[in-house]
């Protein structure tokens, strides 16, 4: 009942897909014309002015050019191409798919919801919701448990047992002590039913009203909701904290992640910490390090938040901040680490500022049924419901303990059967709706298809349950079904949506899908727009970012000039790596030795299979070198030793991998060759992979260093910006606090970009190329003529 959510902006990243940013939203439109005059003739085909100029205020009645000829005729254009592709649409027979008309019916049931409530009564809920935001409750409760539907003496049998809890507590019995023994809410034995401060909005509607209406110290009468019987104690009231807008440095933890990652997670926000006290810029640390992508860029800031509306931990230790610019301890949420900064504190918002969003939550918040049952009230009188009540006592002779056990059958009579004895038989009208009759047969069906068991229950009550069902969709339903000629702008809305469907449906055929499968139209296109598509300058390199200079200097050194393996063969014991220069030596995903059966060269299976992932392993690291090394006891057995060793070469040269990147080695005597095997080959690997690299630096110090190696464009890296007009070389940087390694290999020039490199821009555009050589031949198929008539109408200013 009582949830509290941490913001998505906090925590998780918002996904926005789409086919392509310029595909429509949908527009208004019709599939046959209205009477009246039309503001232009597509073709045989006239557009209905009225129509037109209800749009054409819809979407430009706030734009400064509103009313002006240009306005106007600028809309109509593009109105144009939007009826010519819906009328496309409706000659190819798109609306009259089952996928078509599934899809519009989804649409149009979410747009008849703001239409089956009362205006009033959600006005009058909005504003009190409003005011209660203006005082935050501290309360303790009591649950009994009961179904919204249950039987009369389940629900008696549940209220004689809270008002006995509540005498109890009256007399002078510990609330918390009755809480823990006697609640049915699971959560009570823990915290002896203490709910902390909520405001409104937080709880189920009647709780809500309940806690604020009973005074501190109290204990409320019993009060009912969907989870069952409560009595509220309340503990205290204050004035609300309003909302308070907070920045966050966030570093990610899974709640389940492995002791070596939380202790990471740990050193690397601890450390953070400890260089904000010292007095280093908050931006920068949380654009560097912050692994919150949502806030990380505007220097970590949350949307404003209130009681109840963040993970607990988070929002007590935020609210505790005191002026704008503290900073809290790390503290610590089922997502990971976060260390807090105060922005500012602010008062309840203003009505006009939260009206729409009260509403909004007004209508999925338990208030509604306040709603519902307002709506269903006035239907009955404006659609003239008037209830047969010989029918309805005939209805309710046929319940009988099969539907209490929800396994009443129900046999619609024959046509011409005689269904009953008098006027009333299963023919006869229940009740109408604006003179609509609705059979008893209709119902009864009902009443077999929706039944379920009520244990305990009496038949009639469960025949009342399900009349009063029957009633209640029966005039949602008629009033849904008379929403286009009672209301105008649900009647264009349910054209826009519709014209809509079609037109995404024809624009994908048409347009979007035929320029990503077109891969020959792509091309040509691609060739002959190639001016559009050229790189500017790149720089090809690395960045080293460091803590200290002698960090930069100790990384640097592992992206010099790349390193070469070479074969050697030793006969005094020593190791020799064949390694020319500073490399960094990694064992994950390597095998420490190769097998080979015995006395020969040819490897085990297993041999294989693990050489078989190596290759792959050096195909995706492709800065990974290996050094097989064989160690023998004799001269007499390198010759052994060296076919091995070249075997392992020659099998990883067959899986693509260059011979320049595996070094052979062979060691007579020594300490190693006398403890190894006589029938395997070791293996060492070396890489220049930045992330192992970096890893290995950071080991102790999360922060100590960071290694980015790529193709730069203008924009992507300041230092890089700065350094590119000087060309290939290394170079070092001191700026913000940090020490930098610029090694450029290569300044790419300016020149053209290849389709593989411009798909994405070079798609958009063809599908725009497309779509205006689609609306060309659709307006010579269908001639337009404007009656300028109409058009000046419309023209105000």
């Amino acid at each position: 009942m009582h949830k509290r959510i941490l913001y998505a902006g906090a925590a998780a990243v918002t996904l926005l897909a789409g086919c392509q940013a310029s595909k429509p939203a949908a527009s208004a439109s019709t599939a046959s014309p209205a009477a009246g005059p039309a503001v232009e003739t597509l073709g045989n085909y006239p557009v209905p002015a009225n129509e037109f100029a209800y749009v054409y205020r819809k979407n430009n009645s706030s734009a400064p050019d509103f009313g002006t000829r240009q306005s106007v005729t600028d809309y109509l254009d593009l109105y144009t191409n939007f009826r010519l592709k819906v009328l496309e649409a409706e000659q190819k027979g798109l609306d009259t798919t089952q996928a078509f008309k599934r899809e519009l019916d989804g649409y149009r049931q979410q747009l008849s919801l703001p239409y089956l409530t009362e205006k009033s009564v959600t006005d009058q809920l909005v504003r009190e919701a409003y005011d209660r935001m203006s005082q935050e409750v501290n309360a303790s409760h009591i649950l009994i448990r009961v179904a919204p539907d249950a039987t009369p003496q389940d629900t008696l049998a549940a209220y004689k047992k809270i008002e006995g809890i509540r005498q109890q507590a009256l007399g002078g019995a510990d609330f918390a002590q009755l809480a823990r023994t006697l609640s049915e809410d699971p959560s009570a034995k823990e915290n002896a039913g203490k709910l902390g401060y909520f405001t409104a909005m937080q709880m189920v509607y009647p709780f809500e009203s309940a806690a604020y209406k009973t005074p501190v110290g109290q204990v409320s009468a019993p009060i009912r909701t969907r989870f069952g019987y409560h009595i509220i104690k309340v503990n205290d009231k204050r004035a609300a904290q309003g909302e308070i807008k907070v920045a966050h440095l966030m570093i990610r933890m899974n709640a389940n992640a492995a002791k070596s990652d939380s202790l990471t997670a740990k050193k690397k926000v601890d450390e953070l910490y400890s260089r904000l006290k010292k007095g280093e810029n908050w931006d920068k640390l949380v654009a560097q390090f912050s692994e919150d992508a949502g806030s990380a860029a505007n220097g970590g800031e949350l949307p404003p938040f209130g009681t109840g509306r963040m993970i607990p931990s988070f929002e007590e230790v935020a609210f505790k901040l005191q002026k704008p610019g503290d900073i809290s301890a790390p503290v610590q949420t089922p997502y990971g680490w976060h260390i807090i900064k105060l922005i500012e504190k602010q008062p309840v918002p203003k009505f006009a500022d939260m009206e729409a969003s009260l509403k909004s939550k007004v209508a999925k918040d338990s208030r509604s049924e306040l709603n519902k049952a307002a709506f269903l009230k006035r239907v009955r009188q404006e659609d003239k419901f008037v209830e047969m009540p010989a029918a309805k006592t005939y209805v309710f002779s046929k319940a009988d303990t099969a539907l209490v056990a929800g396994r009443f059958k129900y046999a619609a009579p024959a046509a011409g059967a005689k269904t009953g004895k008098g006027a009333v038989n299963d023919n006869s009208p229940l009740f109408t709706i604006m003179g609509k009759p609705y059979p008893v047969k209709d119902f009864l069906a009902y009443a077999q298809q929706n039944q379920r068991p009520r244990t305990g229950a009496q038949p009639s009550f469960a025949m009342q349950q399900l009349y009063d069902q029957y009633v209640e969709q029966s005039l949602t339903d008629f009033e849904k079904n008379s929403l286009e000629n009672k209301y105008e702008d649900y009647r264009m809305l349910v054209k826009e949506y519709r014209d809509g469907i079609l037109l995404f449906q024809l624009m994908d055929e048409k347009v979007w899908s035929k320029a990503i499968e077109d891969t020959v139209g792509l091309k040509k296109y691609f060739a002959a727009n190639q001016a559009k598509y050229q790189w500017d300058q790149r720089v090809q390199g690395t960045v080293v970012s460091a803590a200290t200079p002698a960090l930069r200097d100790e990384a640097r050194a592992y992206f010099i000039r790349p390193a070469a393996l070479t074969t050697r063969h030793t006969a005094n014991g020593m190791e020799a790596s064949g390694m020319v220069e500073t490399v960094m030596p990694t064992t994950k995903g390597i095998p420490a030795t190769i097998a080979f059966k015995p006395r020969t060269a040819t490897l085990t299976a297993a041999s294989t299979e693990a050489l078989n992932k190596l290759a792959n392993l050096m195909a995706t690291d492709t800065t990974l070198q290996v050094m097989a090394s064989g160690q023998v006891k004799t001269s007499a057995q390198v010759n052994l030793a060296g076919q091995r060793t070249s075997r392992i070469q020659a099998f990883l040269k067959g899986k693509g991998v260059p011979a320049a990147r595996i070094g052979l080695n062979t060691t007579i005597g020594g300490k190693q060759a006398r403890t190894a095997s006589a029938d395997v080959v070791s293996l060492r690997a070396y890489t220049h992979d930045p992330a192992i690299i970096e890893q290995r630096f950071n080991a102790k110090n999360p922060l100590s260093v960071q290694i980015t190696q790529r193709v730069f464009q203008k924009g992507d890296n300041k230092v890089v910006d700065e350094l590119a007009s000087k060309g290939p070389g290394v170079y070092n940087v001191q700026k913000d606090g940090r020490y930098y390694a610029v090694i450029i290999d290569k300044i790419l020039p300016a020149g053209p970009k290849t389709l593989g490199e411009a798909r994405g821009q070079a798609t958009s555009d063809y599908q725009t190329y497309l779509e205006k050589e689609w609306i060309n031949e659709m307006r010579t198929a269908r001639p337009v003529k404007v009656n300028e008539g109409e058009v000046n109408k419309l023209i105000t200013k």
